[in-house]
């Protein structure tokens, strides 16, 4: 067995023994190990995945903030916790680094939750906010979109009524003026004619 190899066994052996019964520490393999800070909540809590290389420790371990259960956390808190690490385990080269970094995360959980709470919560509060106001505005636009598509319905309903009504109206009086026509389309006979006494009763003429 190298010594590489030979470090790692004791490593784990070690983990395991003081992890023993604590529920926010899990081995998911021979090289994968876990551990869960804060509360049972996605959004009060992460998870802290490190897994060892084949040179390990003589080389950093993989931090790995990726995890499903990190979804919600924010791109600056997942690299802001990778960087801690990263500078606490250069101390650690060629020693068993593990323990160490799961441990020096203990005290600064509260502190780096409180920043995503202040940052992320800040920022999901905006963008619910601008959601909100782009709800607003999309509803207030549909409704603008409704009221004018109903005005403009009804304007149209109202234009192409009357419209559809002059031209019914037009087509009324066309029929009417070719009723009044006959088969050659000529007017019959004295359909322009005044009626005399109604013309003389205008103008005041008496009849001799």
């Amino acid at each position: 067995m190298s010594e590489t190899k030979e470090m790692q066994t004791e490593e784990r052996e070690a983990l395991a023994s003081i992890y023993e019964g604590d529920g926010f520490f899990k081995q998911v393999n021979a090289e994968t190990f876990q551990y869960k800070y804060g509360e049972e909540d996605g959004n009060k809590s992460f998870l802290l995945e490190i897994c060892w290389q084949e040179n390990y420790p003589n080389e950093l371990p993989t931090i790995n903030m990726d995890t499903f259960y990190n979804r919600n956390l924010s791109r600056p808190l997942k690299d802001k916790i990778t960087s801690i690490l990263k500078e606490e385990g250069e101390q650690w080269l060629g020693c068993g680094m593990t323990y160490t970094l799961f441990e020096c995360l203990k005290d600064k959980v509260e502190e780096l939750l409180s920043d995503e709470s202040l940052s992320g919560g800040t920022d999901q509060q905006v963008i619910g906010t601008n959601h909100q106001d782009d709800v607003h505005r999309s509803s207030d636009d549909d409704e603008d979109g409704d009221e004018r598509g109903t005005k403009g319905s009804a304007a149209g309903g109202a234009g192409g009524g009357a419209g559809q009504k002059k031209e019914h109206l037009t087509k009324a009086q066309k029929r009417k003026q070719w009723d009044r026509v006959d088969n050659k389309g000529n007017r019959p006979r004295g359909w322009d004619w005044v009626d005399i006494i109604k013309h003389l009763s205008q103008t005041g003429g008496k009849p001799e």
